[in-house]
């Protein structure tokens, strides 16, 4: 069902470009790509509006709008308020997800793997080179891991997915904030580069022995080895709707600092502990195309929950929509 959604909704995003009629034009974040295509497909058959969003990576998305090229930018990584006030950019969450590692380990099946931030950080410092190290061994008694070099895989394009996943990091791990840091584009200390969540999959799925990251509808729809994480709580917890959601209600989102947040590393018991948000960008400018942008995830918020779901994402409470709305209102640009 999920393919099937996704790439019908693909060919509606695609026709639009070509097709006449009215046309919303957003470009960014990969995270969201599947969501917002199924939404743009099911939007443009009850109204006849056509969304054409370019899954270009949440750095590209924030370039776009800041040039004004689009109607909207897509971004995994909130921008601070004082960059929006400096861009003339609002802000606010459309949907949340989870970043998680997968592996390509032969015998080794998704959810086997155990693996906490240290051991993650220190195999993407070139610390940790190979599966049958002792800190992994530690942590997986159980599981006859091969002396084979890890092949580390991260994201070459500037990236949400990224910024979420080296500041859980960052956050985890002193030596990964002292040495590498965490932002959209880092310098990678080892490993190759694959382009969007589709590249890392992709490169993931070919390449024995490799470690990534990639949002968790990339990881279900390549069927590739997710692992289980160690969160701040001390649990061993399996990426799912519900450990985002776990994430998600400790996560306090203010329209006043136009939501900016990062939800990871949370403090609940089953918290997944890299899950994020993603967030849309607009030009203050542009009431008439902000309306146009927020009908469109206004019908979304209200008739694309369960397709959310259905794709391995989390919808935003209903509190958090209410707040959208009414940051919409305060600024003039509620459809």
């Amino acid at each position: 069902m999920r393919k099937v959604i996704t790439a019908v909704a693909l060919s509606g995003v695609v026709a639009s470009q070509t097709l006449a009629g009215e046309t919303i034009n957003g470009a960014g974040a990969t995270f969201p790509y599947p969501v917002y295509s199924a939404w743009a497909y099911m939007y443009y058959k009850e109204t006849g509006i056509k969304l054409n969003y370019q899954s270009i990576g949440s750095g590209g998305g924030i370039r776009q709008i800041k040039n004004r090229t689009v109607d909207f930018g897509a971004s995994d990584a909130p921008l601070k308020p004082q960059k929006l006030d400096e861009y003339k950019l609002y802000q606010f969450p459309a949907i949340i997800g989870g970043v998680v590692p997968v592996v390509n380990i032969p015998r080794v099946k998704a959810g086997k793997l155990r693996l906490d931030a240290d051991t993650i950080c220190h195999i993407y410092l070139g610390d940790i080179k190979y599966w049958d190290n002792p800190k992994i061994k530690a942590l997986n008694p159980n599981l006859n891991l091969p002396h084979k070099k890890i092949n580390v895989v991260h994201r070459s394009d500037g990236s949400g997915t990224t910024a979420i996943f080296t500041t859980y990091l960052a956050e985890a791990c002193p030596d990964w904030k002292q040495k590498v840091g965490a932002g959209k584009a880092v310098k990678w200390p080892v490993g190759i580069g694959g382009k969007g969540n589709e590249g890392v999959a992709n490169y993931v799925k070919r390449l024995r022995y490799s470690i990534g990251y990639v949002e968790f509808a990339y990881a279900k729809q390549n069927r590739l080895a997710y692992t289980l994480l160690k969160n701040p709580a001390g649990n061993f917890v399996a990426p799912s709707i519900q450990s985002f959601k776990d994430a998600g209600a400790t996560a306090n989102f203010d329209p006043n600092k136009h939501f900016y947040l990062w939800m990871v590393n949370a403090p609940g018991k089953n918290a997944w502990p890299i899950a994020g948000a993603s967030f849309i960008l607009e030009a203050r400018e542009k009431s008439s195309a902000n309306k146009k942008v927020n009908k469109f995830f206004k019908w979304a918020f209200e008739h694309g929950d369960e397709i959310a779901i259905k794709l391995d994402y989390v919808p935003l409470p209903k509190e958090l929509k209410e707040k959208i709305y009414k940051y919409w209102e305060k600024n003039g640009i509620a459809p």
